[in-house]
């Protein structure tokens, strides 16, 4: 494990990366300190790929519009007569 300041880090960001592949990094900025983490090879993209339950249960932009509207309309209808 090293720990940099983030004025190391920007310095020298091939040199960490390249450590990061071998050890965890942290950059110390301030208070907070963050995690440079290894990569995920090319040749596996199918880990990150795999849709779960919640994906199938979304909806789009537009539905979220319309179902808002159509609350809105329902909890003033009779405010406005």
């Amino acid at each position: 494990m090293t720990i940099v300041s983030s004025k190391e880090f920007v310095t020298d960001e091939d040199k960490y990366f390249d450590l990061a592949l071998e050890e965890e990094v942290f950059v110390k900025k301030g208070n907070n300190m963050f995690v440079v983490q290894n990569y995920i090879p090319n040749d596996e993209p199918d880990i990150l790929c795999e849709p779960d339950d919640d994906f199938y249960r979304s909806i789009t932009g537009e539905e979220l519009l319309q179902r808002i509207y159509s609350d809105i309309d329902r909890k003033f209808a009779n405010r406005i007569k």
